[in-house]
């Protein structure tokens, strides 16, 4: 039996979608594969079809997934969905087969055995600690409008998942978060409900955007990073272990001083 290849899009809605397409499909899962758009591994004599994602049939699949896992493994499923590892979209629709068929008894991510519920919990992890780094690292600036923004590029697609932390927290401002390299950016207007855009940033074209409190704030702040450093004390490996070079970009401290 030839097998089938779902290309899928690359978000959790385009995943979820594959997974109820394989279902309808009636096949054995050992002859079905998922794969996100984009993804350059490709199988010979395999049949490619293209999913649309669908807002309906992902929120069916999710709620199977709660219903029949748990908020756990719920939680797990998405982080390892927008994980930027292009394997992703196979593995939690083999996983999800496997618990649906009752494969194992107890808890479904415990069972690590399974190399696709291991590769979940693997991408889990991953997603997991970027998102509790950036929780810590992410910076907002304040524009002259007033809006705070923050920008960043994190390896997976996360920003759905850090955004309703600074919701919480930021309930009285105007906010955005902007994923620099996916274009796209979260939008939180005052007291209300955040949303997603796609695109660039229509604004912040160069830093006289920035207001000019957040210009004096930001010189003070370096300024004091260097006062309280202690020279003989400095651990560069250290502190690349503590804190990625990929997140110093976009953080005032190690900002070049005008």
């Amino acid at each position: 039996m030839d097998e089938i290849i779902l290309l899928c899009e690359d978000s959790i809605e385009g995943i979820l979608t594959g997974v109820y397409t394989a279902y309808e499909l009636k096949r054995s899962h050992d002859t079905i594969h998922l794969q996100t758009s984009g993804t350059e591994n490709y199988r010979l004599f395999a049949v490619y079809h293209e999913v649309k994602a669908d807002e309906e049939k992902a929120k069916k699949v999710l709620r199977t997934i709660y219903r029949r896992f748990g908020e756990d493994a719920y939680t797990q499923l998405c982080q390892a969905m927008v994980s930027y590892d292009e394997e992703k979209a196979d593995a939690v629709y083999h996983t999800i087969a496997a618990g649906i068929a009752g494969e194992y008894r107890g808890l479904l991510m415990e069972h690590l055995s399974s190399r696709f519920i291991n590769k979940v919990f693997q991408l889990s992890r991953n997603t997991g600690i970027e998102i509790h780094h950036l929780l810590g690292f992410l910076r907002f600036q304040e524009l002259k409008g007033g809006v705070l923004l923050a920008r960043y590029s994190p390896k997976n697609d996360i920003t759905a998942m850090i955004t309703p932390h600074f919701a919480d927290r930021l309930v009285n401002e105007d906010f955005a978060i902007y994923d620099e390299q996916r274009k796209y950016y979260a939008v939180h207007p005052k007291a209300k409900q955040w949303y997603l855009v796609r695109g660039e940033l229509p604004f912040l074209q160069n830093e006289e955007e920035y207001s000019k409190e957040e210009k004096n704030y930001q010189m003070l702040y370096r300024h004091f990073c260097q006062t309280i450093a202690i020279t003989e004390r400095k651990n560069p490996g250290l502190q690349r272990n503590m804190l990625p070079l990929r997140f110093r970009k976009y953080m005032t401290e190690f900002a070049q001083q005008e």
